[in-house]
């Protein structure tokens, strides 16, 4: 079931810039704040997985790649997908 969230005490520019940003996709305030919602709880989930595929990598491939390098181009590549 469905569960409502209610946010008290949004500054006035918080709430602009995500009246703009919704409004620039086409999305009500609601829809938009879901959607950003959702992939912040999906990014722990994300986390894991990409540093399960980095240990993985690690182990398989002799090159050593700092993990923060592999962690910051998937940031980047995401980024650019969001964007």
């Amino acid at each position: 079931m469905s569960k409502v969230v209610q946010i008290r005490d949004v500054p006035d520019d918080v709430h602009t810039a995500l009246v703009q940003a919704a409004k620039a996709e086409g999305l009500s305030l609601t829809r938009y704040a879901l959607r950003e919602l959702e992939r912040a709880a999906r990014r722990p989930a994300v986390t894991r997985h990409n540093a399960d595929v980095i240990d993985r990598v690690r182990r398989e491939v002799d090159v050593q790649v700092p993990r923060i390098d592999i962690v910051d181009a998937l940031q980047e590549g995401r980024d650019r997908i969001e964007a």
